[in-house]
């Protein structure tokens, strides 16, 4: 699920000004709730249809922001006011929510994914997938990459690696006719490259470098993949193999910042490492503190 919240406004109950506030507000909301403990205001028509009670809804702790975002489209804007049992209850939030108090909240919808489909499908046999058309295919696997790419982006990298696997398994499943196997592989090299990345940060560059070189099977050429597996080749210190994934991806993208920044931190490491053999060479063969002994009786 995706949206943005603002910071809820505190309407205290044993305050007369904001008690007014309240009963100004709500004398135009709709009640969602049936006992008018959730209310709701759309300052800005979203479209599609409503969020599904089997869409997958992170990071919510309110019951009345759940029941309030169930009644929300795609790109809506609406204002909600919560009486304390669908927010904060007897005990409040502090310091900033006080006990017993209703709170207004202001919602954008960005967008929502709805895992119910999703997740049928991907416990079915290959046998029984193969029943259904290859979009079906293409359609659960995007969606599983989009959990995937939303995970990612709470900093969940273990969570969105297992939802790219999924993804990436029902494409593998799937045999497609000559015509169709584009499609298929086109879907493959970004769930590819999403692994190639999740690994990274995760730190495991093998599994980084792996999935990268998988990816350059699909598309020899494809910046980001050459530019992961230089990344992964680095920190492992394979400095020759990240050098000539950085150069080939920098061919491709000379003016890239991320890749020339990529390619000097290389270089630097690359000093390093020959001052450190340096080092190491002339503490083995250097004479011991009372000189050589190599041939005296």
């Amino acid at each position: 699920m995706g949206g943005s919240t603002r910071s809820p406004g505190v309407l205290q109950r044993d305050d007369a000004s904001s008690q007014s506030r309240y009963q100004r507000l709500s004398q135009r909301m709709l009640d969602l709730s049936g006992d008018r403990g959730v209310l709701k205001d759309v300052i800005q028509e979203g479209s599609g249809e409503l969020v599904t009670p089997d869409a997958s809804v992170l990071d919510i702790t309110l019951w009345g922001m759940e029941l309030g975002l169930l009644s929300m489209r795609r790109g809506e804007v609406a204002r909600f006011l919560f009486k304390p049992t669908y927010a904060y209850g007897m005990l409040g939030c502090p310091p900033l929510i006080p006990p017993n108090t209703t709170v207004l909240f202001e919602i954008e919808l960005l967008d929502f994914l709805d895992s119910a489909e999703s997740d049928k499908f991907c416990v079915l046999s290959a046998e029984q997938q193969d029943q259904f058309p290859l979009q079906k295919v293409l359609k659960v696997a995007a969606t599983e990459r989009e959990f995937g790419n939303y995970l990612f982006r709470q900093n969940r990298f273990y969570d969105a690696k297992v939802r790219y696997k999924r993804a990436l398994l029902l494409l593998h499943r799937r045999s497609a006719p000559a015509e169709e196997q584009l499609l298929v592989e086109t879907a493959k090299l970004l769930v590819l490259l999403n692994l190639s990345y999740t690994y990274l940060k995760l730190e495991r560059p093998t599994m980084a470098l792996r999935y990268g070189e998988q990816a350059l099977v699909i598309d020899q050429k494809n910046t980001k993949a050459l530019f992961r597996c230089g990344q992964a080749c680095l920190l492992m210190t394979e400095y020759q193999k990240a050098r000539d994934f950085l150069v080939r991806a920098q061919k491709e993208q000379p003016f890239n910042h991320d890749i020339n920044n990529e390619l000097k931190k290389l270089s630097s490491y690359y000093r390093d490492y020959l001052g450190k053999e340096k080092e190491m060479c002339h503490r083995m063969f250097a004479p011991g503190e009372h000189g050589s002994t190599v041939g005296e009786n």
